[in-house]
């Protein structure tokens, strides 16, 4: 993330670039990537922000060793390996092939979720707020409660290691089978298909109590500092056991990977998500009465969970939200980078981000180039032609690749690194699963919908930008957008206006003179990789899918029979 006199500039996750996903390694490629976006060098870096203070939290740290001198070794490795990050300088110059006499710049190290709330708030554009961050874990902490006005951000409450509502809700996932990083979204799409009757079991295991969550420790393996997880030297997340064998005894044996999906998976799900709900609102409250604010700005892994965010304005008496589209350790950068640059540096403006589209466009000349040493056939089109052609394609059914200007920042496909489709056309999500996407039969796929008309498809009319609302669909609109409907008549929206993404706005206005439908289906432009970045990623995943038609710059593509 590049931050020049306070304003955003450019920003890029590793794994779009080196097509590893969740890679957690030194992020060379991003680094490069934002210096050659703003045509800078490493000598004109001022500050290198980072989000995380190894000093933080120190007495609660030693604290709980004390209690738990089996994880002491556990814990040496991670201030080990932590150790390179003292010293950027030289992680920089061998990473990066740059001379260490050009880095001239100072480092600056801040507390985990101090990054976090300031990815939020000082990109909302609000001049005071609430503020909560909820993980696994970082710096020892697990959840920060704030005060948040002008350019200064004042915690008022923490809760630490080991309590923490990220780690409850990831052991359940690893015990379902689901034990990759990045996993806990599949869950949540599976707790509507189950019921309830692990209900005495969940309470058990974590509670709410005067502001602190408490976790039932004979269900949980120790995860110490570092949650349970591990970084190979390829840079990839390795979660490590996190249940007991009580947990074994009381659900039964852990599901394996590639195992069916059984009725005690569907209804752990069901148990894990209503149950975090439950603790996720509790949260919000008890900092409501802390600082009795309107507006609530949000991050942290945990604010990702848009199904809780879908009822926020139910449960809790806040009125407006925003929640950090890269809420996870993505954002860590942006937080870390607006911290010091707003709160310790006064630079920059307290105005919104305005959008996600942060990373790299790429220009006609290089998508053209791309295409012909591809061999791919296209035909280029104005504007007015290409939203038409595009249109007509998806009213027929067809799977349509969408690439256009920046990649986005954060974990959705926003509209520009897309897959789109119609959202009633009959059996739309079996021939995107055959076709493309190879997902499980129950996650949904999730609607793109004009701002101006949300209100009259879903039952809430609060916007969703980057997708992190589940609202419920309207009763007479549920048939017709049979391919994004829920099981629980719900659906993960995105909404947009003109002025946020023109192009995109105008393809769903063109698709709905066609169709009287207002709404898209939009999934990320991948095959089980990260999205797609680059035009050559693109093209390589239009033509190795049976995908129909792809929309890449002003180029148009259909395959032919």
């Amino acid at each position: 993330m590049l931050i020049v006199d306070g304003e955003v500039v450019f920003g890029i996750a590793e794994e779009r670039l080196n097509r590893k996903k969740y890679y957690a390694g030194f992020p060379a490629l991003s680094i490069r990537a934002c210096l050659d976006a703003a045509g800078l060098r490493f000598k004109d870096i001022d500050v290198v922000a980072v989000g995380r203070d190894s000093n933080a939290n120190l007495t609660q740290k030693l604290g709980y060793v004390a209690k738990h001198p089996l994880l002491v070794s556990n814990l040496l490795k991670i201030r080990s390996s932590r150790k390179r990050l003292s010293n950027l300088s030289e992680e920089i110059a061998i990473h990066c092939g740059v001379d260490a006499s050009e880095l001239r710049f100072r480092q600056i190290n801040v507390e985990h979720h101090l990054a976090h709330t300031a990815s939020a708030f000082f990109a909302s554009g609000y001049e005071q707020a609430a503020g909560i961050t909820i993980d696994g874990s970082g710096d020892f902490v697990t959840c920060m409660m704030s005060v948040c006005e002008g350019r200064v951000i004042t915690p008022v409450h923490r809760i630490y290691v080991p309590e923490s509502l990220g780690s409850f809700y990831s052991m359940i996932c690893q015990f379902i089978g689901y034990r990759k990083y990045g996993d806990e979204g599949k869950v949540m799409g599976l707790a509507p298909l189950g019921t309830d009757r692990f209900r005495s079991a969940f309470l058990d295991m974590i509670r709410f109590d005067q502001g602190q969550i408490r976790l039932s420790k004979e269900y949980f393996v120790p995860f110490g500092n570092d949650q349970g997880l591990t970084i190979t030297d390829e840079g990839e997340m390795i979660q490590r056991r996190q249940h007991s064998q009580k947990t074994v005894s009381l659900f039964g044996p852990v599901r394996e990977p590639d195992a069916p999906i059984s009725q005690r998976d569907m209804d752990l799900a069901f148990g894990v998500q209503h149950r975090f709900e439950e603790i996720y609102f509790d949260l919000l409250n008890h900092l409501h009465r802390l600082t009795p604010q309107e507006k609530v700005v949000m991050a942290g892994g945990c604010a990702l969970n848009s199904v809780a965010n879908g009822k926020i304005f139910d449960r809790t008496p806040f009125k407006e939200t925003w929640i950090q589209p890269a809420a996870g350790d993505e954002g860590l950068a942006l937080g870390a980078a607006l911290y010091v640059a707003r709160g310790t540096f006064g630079e920059g403006t307290a105005r919104p981000l305005s959008n996600a589209y942060l990373g790299n466009q790429y220009d006609e000349p290089t998508i053209e180039a791309t295409l012909k040493s591809q061999g791919v056939r296209y035909r280029r089109l104005e504007r007015e032609e290409l939203l038409e052609a595009t249109a007509a394609e998806i009213q027929k059914g067809a799977v349509v690749g969408w690439f256009q200007g920046r990649s986005e920042w954060g974990p959705r496909a926003l509209g520009n690194r897309s897959i789109l489709c119609h959202p009633g056309f009959p059996g739309m999500k079996d021939i995107l699963n055959a076709r493309i996407k190879r997902r499980e039969w129950f996650r949904p796929f999730a609607p793109v919908v004009l701002a101006e008309r949300q209100g009259d498809i879903f039952e809430h009319d609060y916007p969703s930008p980057y997708m992190l609302h589940v609202y419920k669909i309207r009763p007479e609109w549920r048939d017709r957008l049979s391919a994004v409907t829920h099981v629980d008549n719900t659906g993960r929206l995105q909404t947009v206006s003109r002025d946020q993404s023109p192009l995109y706005y105008d393809l769903i206005r063109a698709f709905e003179k066609r169709t009287t439908i207002p709404v898209l289906l939009n999934t990320s432009f991948n095959e089980n990789e990260p999205i797609v970045e680059r035009p050559s990623e693109a093209i390589d995943c239009f033509l190795r899918t049976k995908m129909d038609v792809l929309a890449i710059g002003p180029f148009f593509c259909v395959k032919t029979a």
